[in-house]
């Protein structure tokens, strides 16, 4: 099946990619090499890499026309991530994000192209799931004050009692509940395939990605992750900074095991009959994708502080309005649908990374 990857050139997508053409895959690349995740705006890949690749953007009707030809599904990846640097940045998400899916969501529609996987994230949730050990589980907590940040008040705490909440895991049922800019551009690329997908009785499948990592992450970016921040300040000789308290509860998943998840759904939306298997055509089935196994921010500082050899993290206090405190969420769904579960061992996986070059590249045909 010929497919097309927007943002195939970055640092998941390079990954899908690699999946998809070492499964026999036709696969077409539509990458607009933004300068704040393409610096110098080269192709990381080789001459020959093995795919198609095409120098366009995803705003750009004409372009998603052309490369929508023969497709048969569409892994939708092209997107601004991370915070940002402050609301300024809005313009850019929405348009990178939002108005790119739409975009590409009508011209899918013109062309008849029925099939969609699309990079979400778990920032939809907002806050994850939390319980009291008094009264059980809690409604989401609203967002937190600066003043009780500035306290070091960092713990969400029930409206009852007042005391801190334990935190659960999210299920994709959960209501939306964004927090930030890139959050809030997220759901709505989530709201926009669904309106896709009832249009035109499409098969739509949202993956939520949790905190991803490994080799190939953009670094000494704001729209990095944060272990990409924590890589960067290693390799200058200087301590991880970490913000609060070091103990907010995150889902750090290997970027191997994120492309294997999103070449799971490709294939289950190949096989003939999928609706029987994700959802029926007209709707939008989401699934988690994280590792299973939660860690706080400070335990991957101080693994990957220990993997490279480098100083043990700096816990700041220092704080985000956007960030939200603990927010991780079960990936049974997916395990039970699509036979994905991730496979690469934390420990593992952050030595890899400490030690992985700079910079990324996409195999080539050879090496592929």
């Amino acid at each position: 099946m010929r497919v097309l990857v927007t943002g195939g050139a970055g640092f998941i997508g390079s990954h899908v990619v690699r999946v998809l053409v070492n499964a026999g895959h036709e696969v077409r690349v539509l990458d607009a090499l933004l300068s704040c995740a393409h610096p110098g705006g080269v192709p990381p890949f080789s001459p020959d890499p093995g795919f198609e690749f095409v120098h366009g953007d995803v705003r750009d009707a004409q372009t998603v026309d052309g490369v929508l030809h023969g497709v048969g599904a569409v892994c939708h990846l092209a997107a601004m991530v991370g915070l940002g640097v402050d609301f300024d940045d809005a313009p850019l998400y929405a348009g990178c994000n939002d108005l790119g899916t739409a975009v590409l969501l009508a011209a899918m529609a013109r062309a008849g192209v029925a099939r969609l996987v699309l990079a979400s994230s778990m920032v939809v949730y907002g806050e994850g799931a939390y319980s009291c050990a008094e009264h059980g589980p809690a409604a989401t907590p609203p967002p937190r004050h600066a003043s009780d940040l500035d306290a070091g008040r960092f713990e969400p705490r029930c409206s009852r009692c007042g005391k801190p909440l334990a935190a659960g895991l999210v299920l994709e049922e959960a209501a939306l509940g964004p927090r930030n800019v890139y959050a809030d551009s997220k759901v709505a690329q989530e709201h926009l395939a669904g309106s896709w997908a009832r249009a035109t009785e499409g098969l739509a499948v949202a993956l939520r990605y949790h905190n991803v990592y490994g080799p190939g992450m953009p670094r000494d970016t704001p729209y990095a992750g944060v272990a990409s921040f924590f890589r960067s300040a290693l390799a200058a000789g200087r301590a991880p900074r970490v913000f609060e308290d070091g103990a907010q509860r995150r889902d750090f998943v290997h970027v191997r095991d994120v492309a294997a998840a999103t070449f799971a759904a490709v294939e289950a939306l190949a096989v003939p009959g999928a609706q029987s298997v994700l959802a029926e055509p007209g709707t939008l089935r989401a699934y988690n994708v994280g590792s299973g196994t939660p860690r706080t921010v400070g335990e991957l500082a101080s693994a990957l502080a220990d993997a490279y050899g480098g100083p043990g993290p700096d816990i700041t206090g220092e704080y985000r309005l956007g960030d939200v405190r603990h927010i991780t969420a079960s990936s049974e769904r997916i395990q039970r649908e699509l036979g994905w579960r991730a496979t690469v061992p934390f420990a593992e996986g952050v030595a890899e990374f400490a030690a992985a070059p700079a910079g990324r590249a996409l195999a080539s045909r050879a090496t592929a």
